[in-house]
């Protein structure tokens, strides 16, 4: 055999050698970030987070979440938005990356890539600009779904700013959001991301002990109806889901909030249900008073 034979013997080895190592170390280092995640950071509040159906739940430092990995998504996005963690800086926008503490890691954004879909964020960078890390945190893959970019930039873009002023009115809000996660839904990249036909966003206030709820469920189309349209019972989201959203309040007050849908009297002091559901209205200054509840039937 000749030395340069030997030498193209020996390369291939090592290149297969490097490989496999790299493959381990990479594996090593998603196990121990997925060990390190599923214990909840200083912000988690348990209290208030959902079931998951998957049994996967992962806590990053600004917000949790349950994976799907069928879906190769999040079926749901939980954290608190305190009022003081409302900002206005300007951080320059980072790339996505995949989210190593998923140990299957979650899907690449190359799967987006010329899909006709934004990388739709479920907790908003708008919502954790109070510090660069936790705004660059909501760019892993884990953190994103597709939407239509005129459904993003719209009427999902008007609720996140809603939940925005409702954290700012009440002192913060508990927010929990996803997609409705079905089989037979369209998907997109060689990973096959589902294409949600729905998304939907319950939002809790305990300010003081005065528990109040409202959830609301969204076509994935463009829409300009006013937000009060697409509110629903936290009820309705569970069957759709299968999740549990608030299973450590106690039973009476679960279920008397969940079935609610009640927006018109809301928390102005004028219902005679002081629990009832976050005030939904036309501006900043004057409550709504609506006459009825649009559902969308085709679930």
């Amino acid at each position: 055999m000749s030395r340069k034979t030997i030498y193209s013997i020996l390369t291939v080895i090592i290149v297969i050698g490097f490989y496999f190592l790299n493959n381990n170390i990479d594996d090593k280092i998603t196990q121990e970030n997925y060990e390190e995640k599923t214990k909840p950071s200083s912000e988690t509040n348990l209290f208030y987070l959902p079931t998951s159906t998957t049994n996967y739940i992962i806590h990053h430092n600004y917000y949790s979440l349950s994976y799907h990995e069928l879906h190769e998504q999040a079926e749901w996005v939980a954290y608190e938005l305190k009022k003081n963690q409302l900002s206005k800086n300007k951080f320059k926008r980072p790339y996505f990356i995949t989210d190593n503490s998923i140990t299957t890691k979650s899907a690449d954004w190359r799967n987006y890539k010329k899909s006709g879909y934004d990388k739709g964020h479920l907790c908003p960078a708008a919502d954790r600009k109070f510090s660069k890390s936790a705004h660059d945190e909501t760019f892993l893959t884990s953190n994103i779904s597709p939407q239509k970019h005129i459904f993003n930039a719209g009427v999902w873009n008007r609720l996140e700013q809603k939940t925005r002023y409702w954290a700012k009115k009440y002192n913060g809000v508990f927010v929990v959001t996803g997609g409705i996660l079905k089989d037979n839904l369209n998907s997109i990249g060689n990973e096959n991301v589902t294409v949600p036909n729905y998304f939907y966003k319950v939002l809790l206030d305990n300010q003081n002990g005065n528990t109040k709820m409202i959830a609301f469920l969204v076509p994935h189309k463009e829409s300009n109806k006013p937000l009060y349209h697409f509110v629903v019972s936290v009820d309705k989201i569970e069957q759709l889901t299968g999740i549990d959203f608030f299973p450590q309040l106690e039973d009476h007050k679960e279920d008397r909030l969940e079935a609610n849908t009640d927006y018109k009297n809301g928390v102005s002091g004028k219902s005679p249900h002081p629990n009832s559901a976050l005030h939904l209205t036309h501006s900043s200054h004057y409550d709504f008073q609506g006459e009825g509840i649009l559902i969308p039937k085709d679930y």
